[in-house]
C-alpha cells in the first residue's frame, strides 16, 4: 500500500523578504518528503511566517495563532510552526502564550528547517530555535518558487540602520552580503528555467559588499547581473536614499535590463523628524538626488514610503511633508500610520500622535499623492509602452495584466497571441491612478 504523503500549509504575513523565506522554506520540506497544500484542513504541517513592522499585522497573526489551537484538538498529531520576525522577537511569549505551538523558529535559524521539524516529530516536544544574531551567512538551500515568470532572489540580509521607528535591525540582524559569484549563478540558472524578471531583496541594496573584504558593492553587481542574456528585466528593492550613489545611478542608465524604477523611501519631508527617525540625510539632499536621477534617466519612475504621526510631528511638518510630495511629483507613493514598536527607541518617544489625528493626516496626504500618480499617468496616454505579460487580470478573464519597465500595471484585452513572459507593446488609452489601460499594437 503506498504511503500517504505529508502535507504542508504555509500563512506568509509582511514583506517580499519574508516571501522568499516561505519559498526557502517550502524547498526544504520537499527534500523530506513534504508537499505543499493550500487547503489548511488537509494539512500535516502548518507553518505561520510572521511580520512584526507594524503592531496591525501582529494583532492579527496573534489571533490566527490561536485560532490553530481548535486544529490541534482535533487532530493532535498535526505540526504547527511559528517562524520569521515576530518569532525571533516574541519567542518567549509565543511559547507561553500558545503552548499548542510545536516549533517557534526565528529568522536566524531558517537553514535549519528540516532538522527542526525532525526533532519536533521524534519528541512530540516543543522545539525552540531562535538565535540573537547570526555569526555568519546562512547556507543557500532549496528553493521552491511560487510564480513562473518573475523571482526574488536576496542579495544581503540584514540591516546597519537603526532607524528609531524600525524593528528591523533587531529581528534580521546585521547586514550580511551574498558572494557575487553564487548571486550571479542562482539567477542564471532562473533565466535557464524560464524565468524573465529578477527582483533583488535587501533590506538596503545600496549596502551590498560593504561588510565584505571583497571591495565589490551594489554597482558591479548590477553590471555583472546586467550582463545575463537569459533575463529580460532585473529590479531591486529596497533602496536607502542616503547610500544611493552615482555609480549606481550610472550603471543603471547604461544598462540594457535595469528597469528605469527608484523606490527610494523618504519618510518625511521634514528635516526635524528625519533626524528624529535617525534616517541620516535631509530633503535637501534627498531633492539633490532626485534632481541627479531625473537628469540622468528623464524617463524613470520615482516612488516613496511616508510614516505618518510619527511621534513629535506636528501640523508645521505636515504641511512641509505636503509641499515636498507636490515638488517631488511620485509617481506614487505607500503610506502608513506610525506604529509604536516595542524595542525601538521612538516606542519610548513622549510626544506620540493620536489615532484620530493620524487617520486624518494620512487622509491628506493620500488625497493630494493619489491626484499627483493620476496626473503623471495622463500624460502617458497615446504613448506605447513595453509591458512584460504577467497572466490574466484577477478581475476579468478576457483581460491581461502586466508590468512596464517602470513598474506600473497595465491592463488590456486578450488577443490570444501574447505568450505569459513575453514582452509586448499596449498603446495607453485610458490612465487611473493605479492602473493604464490599453490595446496591443
Amino acid at each position: 500500500m503506498q504511503e500517504q504523503k505529508k502535507l504542508f500549509y504555509t500563512e506568509t504575513y509582511g514583506c517580499q523578504m519574508n516571501l522568499n523565506d516561505s519559498e526557502r522554506l517550502a524547498g526544504q520540506l520537499r527534500t523530506i518528503g513534504y508537499e505543499e497544500t493550500e487547503n489548511v484542513d488537509k494539512a500535516d504541517l502548518i507553518l505561520i511566517n510572521t511580520c512584526c513592522v507594524r503592531e496591525s499585522a501582529e494583532k492579527k497573526i496573534h489571533g490566527r495563532i490561536g485560532e490553530m489551537k481548535r486544529r490541534k484538538l482535533i487532530n493532535p498529531n498535526i505540526i504547527i510552526g511559528v517562524v520569521g520576525c515576530m518569532a525571533q522577537k516574541d519567542k518567549d511569549k509565543i511559547m507561553k502564550k500558545f503552548p499548542h505551538v510545536n516549533l517557534v523558529m526565528g529568522t536566524h535559524n531558517t537553514h535549519q528547517l528540516v532538522e527542526l521539524i525532525a526533532k519536533v516529530e521524534q519528541s512530540r516536544e516543543p522545539v525552540l530555535a531562535v538565535w540573537d544574531q547570526a555569526e555568519r551567512l546562512a547556507p543557500d538551500v532549496p528553493t521552491v518558487r511560487k510564480g513562473q515568470i518573475s523571482a526574488w532572489v536576496p542579495i544581503m540580509y540584514g540591516c546597519n540602520n537603526f532607524c528609531t521607528y524600525c524593528i528591523v535591525p533587531y529581528v534580521r540582524g546585521r547586514e550580511r552580503s551574498r558572494p557575487l559569484d553564487d548571486i550571479v549563478a542562482e539567477i542564471r540558472q532562473l533565466g535557464i528555467d524560464g524565468f524573465k524578471e529578477i527582483t533583488l531583496l535587501g533590506q538596503n541594496v545600496n549596502s551590498y559588499g560593504k561588510d565584505s573584504e571583497l571591495q565589490t558593492d551594489f554597482a558591479d553587481l548590477l553590471q555583472a547581473i546586467d550582463q545575463i542574456d537569459t533575463i529580460a528585466r532585473i529590479r531591486y528593492m529596497t533602496s536607502h536614499p542616503r547610500d544611493m550613489n552615482d555609480k549606481v545611478i550610472d550603471t543603471i542608465k547604461n544598462s540594457k535590463k535595469i528597469c528605469e524604477h527608484f523606490h527610494l523611501p523618504v519618510q518625511s519631508g521634514n528635516n526635524d523628524i528625519l533626524e528624529r527617525m535617525n534616517r541620516g540625510y535631509t530633503t535637501e539632499y534627498y531633492r539633490q538626488l532626485v534632481d541627479k536621477i531625473r537628469q540622468a534617466i528623464p524617463n524613470a519612475s520615482l516612488t516613496t514610503d511616508l510614516i505618518v504621526g510619527f511621534p513629535g510631528e506636528n501640523e508645521e511638518h505636515v504641511i512641509e511633508t505636503l509641499e515636498f510630495i507636490k515638488t517631488i511629483r511620485y509617481d506614487a507613493a505607500y503610506t502608513f500610520l506610525y506604529s509604536q514598536r516595542s524595542g525601538t527607541p521612538a516606542a519610548k518617544y513622549p510626544d506620540q500622535v493620536s489615532l484620530p489625528e493620524k487617520k486624518a493626516r494620512l487622509n491628506q496626504l493620500m488625497a493630494i499623492q493619489n491626484e499627483i500618480s493620476l496626473q503623471i499617468n495622463k500624460q502617458l496616454v497615446g504613448s506605447s509602452v513595453e509591458v512584460l505579460v504577467e497572466g490574466p487580470s484577477k478581475n476579468d478573464e478576457n483581460k491581461l495584466m502586466g508590468r512596464t519597465r517602470t513598474n506600473k500595471i497595465v491592463l488590456w484585452e486578450k488577443t490570444g497571441t501574447e505568450i505569459i513572459g513575453g514582452l509586448v507593446n499596449i498603446q495607453i488609452d485610458t490612465a487611473q491612478t493605479w492602473v493604464l489601460k490599453g490595446r496591443l499594437i
